[in-house]
């Protein structure tokens, strides 16, 4: 059963969302449609970034703990990963959208662009000898700066309040999957291109990765449905 992990953390990840899709109020089903192009760009990036990554030795798949089905030299379950974590992800910024209607973050938007972007931009290219580091905060930082560009705050302060409230089964399921409670990680990270800073089994790292894939995911999706809601004009 070990070799099913990933696809066990894939599950787990994915069954809430799927299970509440249709409840009344949310009705994240009805959005499934304005939610799947956005997927399939964003994971089609990623999936580049991965193969390219993993061909480069910058991180490995532990063969204990997958299935051994693979596609362009990545395992099944890390195509999956690209679409079962933004699904939830989405589900996530949906329901406090639900709940927090007021977006009670929205003041942070533009000093989280202003104090980040030049964060992330600068740490990157302090840290150009470690490939993960280095990549991973100069696309957090376009992404965020492409972003405000387009939309300017209005989404931001949503974006921040479901970034912060992920983090949560974030760190869960990277935890297992870094090696938190298993002998040894299903995904193996080479520290000589990182920084080595963990949090519990998590590379500091990842929390930008996952930032920038949650970003991109709400960028395509919001874009998509302010296309949606617009009404034609009368004559």
């Amino acid at each position: 059963m070990e070799k099913y992990l990933y696809f066990g953390v894939l599950l787990f990840a994915i069954s809430y969302p799927l299970a509440q899709s249709f409840e009344h109020r949310i009705r994240y089903a009805s959005k499934w449609g304005m939610i799947l192009p956005g997927m399939l760009i964003t994971a089609a990036f990623f999936l580049i970034w991965d193969v390219w990554f993993t061909n480069m030795g910058v991180w490995e798949f532990n063969p204990t703990y997958i299935s051994g089905l693979y596609l362009i030299n990545l395992p099944v379950e890390e195509w999956l990963f690209f679409l079962v974590i933004p699904f939830a992800c989405i589900f996530i910024y949906e329901v406090l959208i639900y709940f927090f209607p007021s977006d009670p973050l929205q003041d942070l938007g533009k000093p989280f662009v202003y104090i980040m972007v030049p964060f992330l931009i600068g740490f990157g290219l302090l840290h150009l000898d470690k490939w993960y580091t280095s990549v991973n905060f100069l696309v957090g930082g376009l992404a965020l700066l492409i972003h405000f560009l387009i939309f300017n705050d209005k989404y931001l302060g949503k974006f921040i309040f479901a970034y912060f409230v992920h983090l949560i089964p974030f760190f869960l399921c990277n935890g297992i999957l870094t090696g938190g409670v298993t002998e040894e990680p299903v995904v193996i990270y080479n520290n000589a291109e990182n920084l080595g800073i963990r949090i519990w089994t998590v590379p500091i790292e990842d929390s930008i990765y996952s930032m920038t894939l949650l970003l991109m995911n709400i960028s395509f999706f919001e874009g998509i449905r302010s296309q949606k809601t617009i009404q034609p004009i009368s004559s």
